[in-house]
């Protein structure tokens, strides 16, 4: 699949200046637009439009220094419908203006192509199964929160603070199936997995029981899981896993991620050093 990744990459470069579509990118790589917006972020570590974003401008940079065509050509090739919008996106790159850049010549920001390799690292004790599963719900509390790739997130745990004990300790006491006990639950987060991203936490129970009336509650359909396991330092532990599943396993596997919840669990040390985590991640059959 990674080769099939590169080539996309290859399509890409190719329309810079024109439209990039992603139907395209994802028929290339042999899967679907959802699932290749989600695998490009976490391999990249940015959004696919970023990555072009960046990637026009690094080549308008280098037609603006070399001073054969119009800035204003330069910016329609670049995507952008006027030259005041270029000049903004320009110097939000570069650090300075396109104008000021061709009569200075001044040192300029670069975006290198992408290509991807897969390297066997981080967790490697991760262990998985697959797991068909009815439909069932979510019951607990929710907030809207932003992305936080790596160390505590400070939104979730104000919000945890927010929660009267009793609520906390009676959620995990609504659990009647796998997975078990309090879950830590991601939706909504769409096909992009940039820092800052917002998304809805949930901290919640699984069952199919009816929910409280008092209480959040979100019905997942039945379908196919992925179920993840891993050791470690936490939050690290969990986090790592979330990335090594995007990046490792996905890549080497035959599914694809599908919309719904993803939903984690952690059993935390005494001392809150390490957990056993692990995470629930919807799935389906990699396209054909």
């Amino acid at each position: 699949m990674l080769d099939r990744l590169n080539e996309s990459m290859d399509d890409i470069e190719r329309h810079l200046d024109d439209t990039v579509e992603v139907a395209d990118l994802a028929r290339i790589a042999l899967t679907s637009e959802y699932h290749y917006r989600r695998l490009f972020s976490a391999l990249a570590g940015m959004p696919l439009s970023e990555y072009v974003r960046r990637r026009r401008l690094t080549v308008a940079g280098a037609e603006v220094l070399r001073g054969e065509r119009t800035l204003l050509d330069i910016a329609l090739a670049a995507g952008y419908g006027s030259g005041e919008a270029f000049a903004r996106a320009f110097r939000a790159f570069h650090g300075v203006g396109p104008s000021e850049a061709r009569q200075s010549g001044a040192a300029l920001s670069s975006q290198s192509r992408l290509s991807f390799r897969l390297v066997v690292e981080g967790s490697s004790n991760m262990r998985y199964r697959i797991v068909e599963k009815e439909a069932f719900n979510l019951v607990g509390k929710r907030a809207r929160v932003p992305l936080v790739h790596e160390g505590m997130n400070p939104a979730i745990v104000e919000f945890m603070k927010g929660l009267p004990s009793e609520v906390r300790e009676r959620i995990p006491a609504l659990s009647d199936m796998e997975p078990r006990g309090a879950l830590n639950i991601s939706h909504g987060l769409g096909d992009e997995r940039a820092e800052g991203t917002e998304l809805d936490y949930w901290y919640a129970a699984a069952t199919q029981s009816a929910p409280p009336a008092d209480l959040d509650a979100l019905e997942v359909p039945a379908g196919t899981w992925a179920v993840f396991e891993s050791s470690g330092e936490f939050p690290q532990a969990l986090q790592y896993l979330w990335r090594d599943v995007y990046t490792q396993w996905f890549p080497s596997n035959p599914y694809q991620s599908r919309p719904g919840p993803q939903i984690s669990r952690s059993e935390i040390s005494a001392d809150g050093a390490t957990a056993d985590a692990e995470l629930w991640i919807p799935v389906e059959p990699a396209s054909a």
